[in-house]
């Protein structure tokens, strides 16, 4: 979507805020969880056809899984926003070489999952119907898989999980809320809106859902990789996080940006799997 066309809806849901300031926060919220991209596409489809399809069931959502069998231990793997298992292929070949179990699910509203709508909590939830099917002992998360990852354990610690691999997370909800804000130009009014409807529907407030201080309660071994040139993902959030966190290993990349896809971050990923 061109700046234009962003500003353009900014500018109508603030206008139309000076009338019904819930009907606009309500259309910009929609907006925020509404993924425009990470269906499958016709080129990923030869790759996931190499997997075991499970479809495992969180509420009214239907989560696709895929796993591709092996003796060693199970490794679970959580995409980011406008993603889906695909954006994993060359760390799963490489898992793969080395008989690991591998199992990777795609976020609602994402890939082959059900849904029209996402939102880091309700995928926190998928990963535990994930986690209880396919009992990990490692979750790989990137970008708001990292941050849905985080959230997973913080809720459930679960002490079979031994290691958490966060590639690229955000930390604080209120940043990403507040980038999105600042994106569309949106005014007080949406704003304050967009933070009253999340206590309605989460019961409670956005500045709530932090990983840096939930990580505070996370004791389960922890890698973190952010790139200090994270375009979309602030380098501190990464920061914050390692700095609550009391059994973690931090590593900053310098040129991956985001997407972090890079034979330097999969060997330092494999190298805390077999450590």
């Amino acid at each position: 979507m061109s700046n234009s066309i962003i500003k353009l809806i900014g500018s109508a849901f603030n206008l139309i805020s000076y009338f019904s300031p819930r009907y606009a926060s309500v259309k910009a919220l929609d907006l925020f969880a509404t993924p425009r991209q990470g269906r499958i596409l016709d080129s990923q489809k030869a790759f996931l056809d190499t997997a075991e399809t499970v479809r495992l069931k969180y509420e009214d959502l239907k989560i696709t899984t895929y796993q591709w069998k092996g003796t060693d231990k199970t490794i679970l793997l959580a995409h980011g926003w406008e993603s889906n298992t695909h954006r994993w292929e060359d760390l799963i070949l490489l898992l793969k070489d080395l008989d690991y179990n591998v199992v990777s699910l795609d976020a609602p509203a994402h890939g082959a999952s059900s849904g029209t709508q996402f939102n880091a909590v309700v995928y926190s939830e998928c990963i535990h119907v994930a986690a209880e099917h396919f009992n990990p002992q490692i979750i790989i998360g990137h970008s708001v898989g990292g941050m849905s990852t985080g959230f997973y354990q913080y809720t459930y610690q679960n002490k079979s999980l031994e290691k958490l691999i966060l590639l690229g997370a955000p930390s604080e909800f209120t940043g990403v809320f507040k980038r999105y804000v600042e994106m569309l130009g949106y005014n007080k009014r949406i704003e304050r809106g967009l933070n009253k409807l999340v206590v309605e529907r989460f019961n409670k407030a956005p500045s709530y859902f932090s990983l840096a201080n939930f990580a505070k309660t996370i004791h389960t071994k922890t890698l973190i990789i952010h790139d200090i040139q994270d375009k979309i993902i602030p380098y501190n959030d990464a920061e914050q996080i390692a700095k609550n966190h009391n059994n973690v290993e931090f590593i900053t990349t310098d040129g991956f940006g985001h997407g972090l896809r890079n034979d330097t971050v999969y060997k330092h990923v494999l190298d805390f799997i077999a450590s």
